[in-house]
């Protein structure tokens, strides 16, 4: 254990974190997400869920404020307008931890599109249909780094 590490940030995620430069994208997939198949390393979060992940990621990683959007989910495949319960607890988690952003609903095709071009893939445990993420890394400000 470290102070003031999240603790469901392990070694690898940690080392992810800490090497993803700013505009560097991070996939959380649900359990279902085809994570080893997308090309970027897979960090396994066996256990864990997507949103409970999220908010551990959010404690350290700031998103990007230089993009019009920094956060994005799959759209429900049929029913575009959905917005799955997961995903709303996506929005809330996002508003109280990294501020006013707002998640974009992506087509399913263009998610993975995209989630073939992120940093990393952080698999998850969610067993709740739709619940991917995709966050894009922002700048962390030298008054934000506690060197005390």
């Amino acid at each position: 254990m470290l102070k003031g590490i999240h603790p469901l940030l392990g070694p690898d995620l940690l080392h992810a974190l800490k090497t993803m430069g700013h505009g560097d994208d991070i996939v959380i997939s649900d359990a279902n997400f085809p994570s080893g198949s997308m090309g970027p390393p897979v960090i396994r979060a066996d256990g864990v869920s997507a949103t409970d992940m999220v908010k551990a990621i959010l404690t350290h990683m700031p998103l990007d404020t230089f993009v019009p959007e920094a956060a994005w989910r799959m759209e429900v495949v049929g029913d575009p307008d959905a917005m799955p319960e997961v995903c709303t607890e996506f929005q809330q988690i996002i508003s109280k931890h990294a501020g006013d952003f707002r998640i974009v609903p992506v087509e399913r095709f263009a998610f993975y599109a995209m989630a073939r071009k992120a940093t990393y893939i952080v698999a998850t445990t969610e067993f709740r249909l739709y619940g991917n993420l995709i966050l894009k890394k922002g700048v962390v400000h030298p008054d934000e780094v506690d060197m005390a």
